[in-house]
Order: structure tokens, then C-alpha cells, then sequence
């Protein structure tokens, strides 16, 4: 796949490319003589206003490109809106009942400990309400202009937005993220998703999550601390299938100690209103059930938000998991298209910070040409369940089959001094060592704080460092941090 060339055009910005003046499409549109709509022309146009788009937006700007970002929603995309930050806002509500219960007999009484829902979504909301003002005026500062509108393509290098405007770039990015899955069965309307969940007036009594990822466990987790009966249903065996087997049952039992009941192997057949509840027909086997709920929730999954851009006017190839790309995240059927992030079909898990990495890979190859990949090693992620579920790098099974002689280093660290501290018994560590290099291969941790550790590992993944180096490291004490050797050994 050929290089973008980047033309000496781009060297010094001009004046219009200064600008930071916001464009209000709805309010002004660009007539020519002869009253038709004229074409505004762009360096960059990025599709999309997450993570991703930021950072690829202002680092074409700041080098003298002139850059537009456009999206139909309030700026900020999913991880600041509508997924990780308020998730783990409302978490903290259910850390702290839980920590409570924890100490139960050991100096605290939690009784009278309640969550107030109302109270703790606008807690979340005294971050999200100001993040896309926050989002547009930096971006405004940096020179990009910044548009609002529904986005699709009417050709390989033009976009319309809203039916108000045509906008020309040599390069666009698409960064649209994710949305839920559909799921097809009858009823399915009566479904809701995780961003209406996090806006509900009050929690409701009994709650029916669908599907066994990210989403059922740690928004299942907040709501049984909020005092709701939960259920999940997978279709699987096990659920968090990406992460180490034997620590997502112990997880799995630790959410029965507080109420998250899983049924395993059991599919959603239909959804229907009876009275004020709903009727949830599953399949468990060759058995039929009938569930009632108050509240029905998708859980199983997400894919690309593109279906609305039109990406075949832009000669575009995608499928359900993206846009297809090449190693430079540069469309595989269009050189003046990139993607990067959910909307884009790489080997990235979809994770906001490899949105971030992805959206500044794809801003140098723009600028450049195409001389840089994203690298993926040494990304870790977390389950924010109470306790958090992590992993980075391979899982046992996965180094095994790919030929390394290995050392499992497994702890199980419910009675260390940390977790003895705070009164969670859940815990414990899973380290795979190459036993010829010294380095890590992959690291599953379960217990509280457990997110910050995580990191760790993820580092030295990234760098190579072997135990020997990870054991140098001289820790504050007493922290979890310090009991990072002990689950090397």
C-alpha cells in the first residue's frame, strides 16, 4: 500500500489555517453564486470526537494542518460520557458499601450504609456534563474547527453533514467508536444499554443483564452493592473468556456472595411486557424458562459504529468489526482514509487507551507517510467488578501453544497483609514467566487494587524487563505495590 506524501503546502500554515473559529453548520451554510452549496476544504477531517479523534486532531493541527472534527453527539466519545469514567464513578458507590460490609465485626457497623442512586448518577454527571465543552474549547484552541452533525460520504474525499454542507479533505480519519450489538429476538426493543443505565432516575428492584463481558459483570456488581436482585445470562460456559479461567470463577463466586447470579449456557429467546414487568423467555439446553425483571440489559457486546457514514460512497471496505486497515491504519481500499480505535478493524483490544496510541499512529503516518505501527504489546486491562478482575500479555494456555517453556507463578493472596487489611479474602495472582529470558509473558491478578499493579507488568512487557529487574524496585510500605515481587515468587 502506497505512502501518503505529505506536500510542502503543509509546511507553514496559512492564515485560514489558523483559525480556531467554531463552524455552526446548522447556522451557516456555505452558498456560492447562483445560491448552490459550495465545498469547504480541509487537510483532515476526522470523523468522530473521542479519544481517538483528539489526539489525532491536534497533533495534525499543531503541525500546521487545517483540521475539522464532527460528530452527531456531545463531544468526548464513549470513555468519557458514556463507559469508563461515570462507570467508575458509580463503582465508587459500591466499593464503598462493600468495604464496609467487609469490615463488618472488625470496628465498623454498615447497617445504616445505603447508596442513594439519584444522588450518585449526578454525582457521575458533575464530570460528564462539563467534558465536551471542556473537549470543543480545547480543540478550538489548537485551530481545529469544530463541527456537530450527523457525517456520511458522497464520495472517496467528500463528507455531508446533515444535508447542510459539503466538506472536501485530502485525509479523514474515522474514529466513530463503538456502539451496542443488536441482538435479534422478539422483544429486543425493550432493551436497554449501558448508557441508559447509567442515567436511570432510580435502580430498579430486579435487573436481567444479557451476555457475559465487561459490561453485565461490572455494572451487575454496582447494582447488587445497590441493593438489586441481578442475574446474567451467558451463552457460554464460562463468562470473560479473555481473561484467566480460574480467577474469573473465583470472581464469578464472589458475585454470588452478594447477589449476581449467573446462569451459564442459556440464550435469550424473547422479551415481552407483562403488566409492569418484563417476560424473558431463555433456553438452557433442551429446557425453557420464563424470567421476570424489572430491568433488561445488553450486555453482550459492542461493534463498530460505522453503519451510518455511507462508506461505500468512500470506496470504503469494513465488516463487523471495523474498517479494514492496513499495519498503518490506512484504509485497505481507500489511501485517504485512516481509522483508528473501535471503528477500526486492528489487533487493538478496544480499550481507550489503545484508541489514544491508534489515533496518534494514525495522525504520524498521516503527516509522514506511512512509517509507523501500533504497537499492542504490554496493554493490560481491567474488569471493574469489587474486587477488579486484570490481565496483560498472554494467558497460560496461550504461551504453552506457542512453544514457551514456562513458569507459573501463582499466589493466592486473600490472607496477605493488603488484602487481610481491608478484609477481602477474594484474591490472588497468576504470573507466566519464560523460563529462558527471565520476562513476562502474561499476568492475571484478582483483588483490590489490583488495576494499578496491572500496570506494572504491562511494563515490563513492554520493555522486556525480566523478574530480576521487577524485584529491584523499592516499593512505599505498606502498599499494595509492595507485594509486587512476592507474586513473582
Amino acid at each position: 500500500m502506497r505512502a501518503i506524501a505529505v506536500s510542502s503546502a503543509h509546511s507553514a500554515p496559512s492564515p485560514a489555517r489558523r483559525s480556531r473559529k467554531r463552524v455552526p453548520i446548522a447556522r451557516a451554510p456555505h452558498v456560492a453564486e447562483g445560491g448552490e452549496m459550495s465545498t469547504r476544504n480541509f487537510d483532515l477531517i476526522v470523523l468522530g470526537v473521542g479519544m481517538a479523534a483528539v489526539n489525532a486532531a491536534n497533533k495534525c493541527a499543531s503541525a500546521g494542518w487545517s483540521v475539522a472534527v464532527v460528530d452527531a453527539l456531545p463531544y468526548g466519545g464513549t470513555c468519557a460520557l458514556r463507559g469508563c469514567d461515570p462507570k467508575k464513578m458509580l463503582r465508587r458507590g459500591a466499593e464503598i458499601i462493600d468495604a464496609a460490609r467487609l469490615m463488618h465485626g472488625k470496628g465498623i457497623e454498615p447497617n445504616d450504609i445505603a447508596i442513594n442512586w439519584p444522588d450518585l448518577v449526578a454525582f457521575t454527571q458533575t464530570f460528564t456534563d462539563k467534558m465536551p465543552g471542556r473537549i470543543e474549547n480545547g480543540l478550538e484552541s489548537n485551530g481545529v474547527t469544530t463541527l456537530h452533525g450527523k457525517a456520511r460520504f458522497v464520495g472517496e474525499d467528500t463528507v455531508e453533514i446533515d444535508g447542510e454542507g459539503q466538506f472536501q479533505a485530502n485525509h479523514f480519519l474515522i474514529a466513530t467508536g463503538a456502539k451496542p450489538q443488536t441482538i435479534d429476538v422478539p422483544g429486543s426493543e425493550h432493551l436497554t444499554d449501558s448508557t441508559e443505565f447509567m442515567r436511570l432516575d432510580a435502580l430498579p428492584e430486579r435487573i436481567l443483564f444479557i451476555g457475559g463481558g465487561f459490561i453485565s459483570f461490572e455494572f451487575g456488581h454496582i447494582a447488587a452493592r445497590a441493593g438489586s436482585e441481578v442475574c446474567m445470562i451467558d451463552r457460554g460456559e464460562r463468562p470473560l473468556k479473555g481473561f484467566d479461567a480460574d480467577l474469573v470463577e473465583r470472581l464469578v463466586a464472589r458475585g454470588e456472595e452478594v447477589g449476581v447470579q449467573l446462569r451459564r449456557r442459556t440464550s435469550l429467546k424473547s422479551i415481552k411486557k407483562d403488566g409492569t414487568d418484563f417476560l424473558v423467555t431463555v433456553e438452557t439446553g433442551s429446557e425453557t424458562k420464563d424470567l421476570r425483571a424489572d430491568l433488561v440489559v445488553q450486555g453482550a457486546g459492542r461493534v463498530a459504529a460505522i453503519d451510518q457514514l455511507d462508506l461505500a460512497a468512500a470506496n470504503v471496505e469494513a465488516g463487523d468489526k471495523g474498517v479494514a486497515v492496513n499495519a498503518y491504519l490506512q484504509s485497505t481500499s481507500n489511501p485517504k482514509i485512516y481509522a483508528a480505535g473501535d471503528a477500526a478493524d486492528t489487533q487493538g483490544a478496544p480499550l481507550t487507551p489503545v484508541a489514544v496510541f491508534e489515533g496518534k499512529v494514525a495522525a504520524s503516518n498521516m503527516l509522514k507517510g506511512n512509517r509507523t505501527k501500533p504497537d499492542y504489546s504490554g496493554v493490560p486491562s481491567a474488569v471493574f467488578t469489587v474486587p477488579e478482575l486484570t490481565r496483560v500479555g498472554m494467558l497460560e494456555q496461550d504461551a504453552r501453544e506457542a512453544g514457551h517453556d514456562i513458569r507459573v507463578v501463582e499466589n493466592d493472596t486473600g490472607d496477605w497483609y493488603s488484602n487481610l487489611r481491608v478484609g477481602e479474602s477474594c484474591a490472588a495472582t497468576k504470573v507466566i514467566i519464560d523460563k529462558d529470558s527471565d520476562t513476562i509473558l502474561g499476568a492475571h491478578l484478582l483483588g483490590p487494587e489490583y488495576g494499578e499493579i496491572i500496570n506494572f507488568f504491562g511494563l515490563a512487557i513492554r520493555l522486556g524487563l525480566t523478574t530480576s529487574d521487577l524485584k529491584k524496585m523499592v516499593s512505599v510500605y505498606p502498599s499494595v505495590g509492595s507485594d509486587l515481587g512476592s507474586m513473582l515468587s
